[in-house]
């Protein structure tokens, strides 16, 4: 199995940013003091790397992840209002495994094993609330502590023995209001494997925030093929071309750090791809209106730009929900933060309500589930969660009205994805290649990756181990 392989290194001298305006002198302008968040960089030396397209193809690659990686990370599993009372559960799958993330008797949330020490049959097929964990085979029942409280025809079992018989568990952290869960009994802390992560939401604090929204597709393709279109603005000049008045895609700040990487996309500042001048509301109206021959949803006053206007708009809704909302700065409220924790949890930052997951389906390296969630500050006494709204195949995102105008953005994205995989099947070529800077995250994730790829012998060294490139 290859690792990444260097590319030539960059002839001296060459710039690494578009030359337009940066995000740092776009914050020079705002109207307001912008958080210290905003202002770190972190510009992480990354090999400039080509990616084996074995990687998105072979099912001996998938089957390398699962062990080295999904068996060993961190990962989200659900949000903690999602099991706010005892017996209250959801079944976390990734690949073929599979949990029951939990809240126990006394409030403890646990995450067990979704197998019956018995003949194996999955104890839960979904989640809900239940008193106890029975498994509906044969009757075999654990308490929400998984200990072995029933056993039909004890007198068969005279080799069984209670305490041995608990159900097997996977570690359990929380941050943010999110839940998540490791398999590996020997893992690092979750609050060491975030690193300074939370320092980066202090002013954003996500568990005062509630699933509004929850949207699960599966696609035709392999899960980092769907991910890594949501990890840069490099795309939206091809892909969301009604987009470039108000977006400024080629001057986004891209940063790294351990675990975690981001990138900060201005709004409401024009694409440097555009060869004219957008007026304020054209910057406006690409983002905010619905189809090119519909009326103007708002109107840029004269002495305001765009940016301050959207800024002012989005104060407006959150009024009452966000205290303070009135000195929160324009790029808090204007601009996309989209953070990466590895291997595949994308929480947004500042007030933008976006959340991704994405995951291998089953064991198919062709196939993946993208999660779009959305949370909002609220009001009062925190609503019920969204449930999740699973789109059938040939269902496109906008059967989900829930995630508003940014349906047909999802629709534009995932129209290249099924074609992606296509094209990486047929390839004659063995790599794909990214870009030294707007593609610093997708790089970032595959020196991740190798990291527990190949820990041991040459690559805890960080050399390459030479393999087959078959797909």
């Amino acid at each position: 199995m290859a690792t990444v392989a260097p590319l030539p290194p960059r002839p001296p001298g060459q710039g690494a940013r578009c030359s337009g305006l940066s995000y740092q002198e776009l914050l020079d302008t705002d109207t307001r003091p912008v958080p210290e968040v905003l202002r770190w960089q972190s510009a992480r030396d990354l090999p400039e790397a080509r990616v084996p397209i074995a990687r998105y193809t072979q099912q001996v690659f998938h089957d390398l992840e699962v062990e080295k990686v999904w068996k060993k990370v961190w990962q989200m599993a659900c949000r903690e209002e999602e099991i706010p009372e005892p017996g209250d559960h959801v079944v976390y799958e990734i690949a073929d495994l599979s949990l029951i993330v939990v809240r126990g008797r006394a409030g403890a949330i646990r995450a067990f094993h979704n197998v019956c020490l018995h003949r194996g049959r999955q104890l839960r097929d979904a989640g809900g609330r239940v008193a106890e964990l029975r498994c509906p085979f044969h009757g075999w029942t654990w308490d929400l502590d998984g200990r072995l409280t029933t056993l039909p025809c004890r007198w068969d079992f005279p080799h069984v023995d209670r305490d041995e018989y608990a159900l097997p568990e996977a570690k359990v952290g929380t941050w943010g209001g999110f839940v998540f869960v490791n398999f590996d009994p020997g893992c690092e802390s979750l609050a060491s494997y975030l690193g300074d992560l939370p320092r980066h939401f202090e002013a954003w604090p996500l568990e005062q925030r509630t699933k509004e929204a929850h949207v699960a597709k599966v696609l035709p393709c392999n899960w980092k093929v769907a991910q890594e279109a949501f990890m840069e603005a490099y795309h939206v000049v091809a892909t969301h071309p009604q987009l470039l008045p108000g977006i400024g895609d080629a001057n986004s700040q891209y940063d790294a750090w351990d675990h975690f990487s981001r990138a900060i996309t201005p709004n409401m500042t024009p694409s440097p791809h555009l060869d004219w001048q957008p007026s304020e509301q054209d910057q406006l109206d690409s983002l905010l209106t619905r189809s090119l021959d519909a009326e103007p949803m708002f109107r840029v006053p004269d002495g305001m730009s765009a940016r301050q206007m959207l800024a002012q708009i989005t104060r407006m809704q959150l009024q009452g929900a966000v205290p303070g909302i009135q000195d929160v700065s324009d790029a808090e409220l204007a601009d996309s933060f989209y953070y990466s924790v590895f291997p595949n949890f994308h929480p947004w930052g500042a007030y933008n309500k976006i959340v991704y997951r994405f995951r291998p389906y089953r064991s198919d390296p062709h196939r993946c589930i993208m999660e779009v969630i959305y949370l909002a500050p609220f009001r009062g006494r925190r609503p019920k969660p969204a449930p999740v709204h699973w789109l059938a195949d040939d269902e496109d995102w906008t059967k989900a009205p829930e995630l508003g105008f940014l349906t047909r953005v999802f629709n534009q994205d995932t129209f290249n994805l099924g074609r992606v995989q296509q094209g990486l099947r047929a390839a004659a070529h063995s790599h794909v290649t990214f870009g030294q800077y707007q593609e610093t995250k997708i790089r970032h994730f595959h020196a991740l990756l190798d990291r527990y790829l190949y820990a041991s012998a040459a690559g805890a060294r960080g050399e390459a181990q030479p393999s087959e490139d078959r797909r």
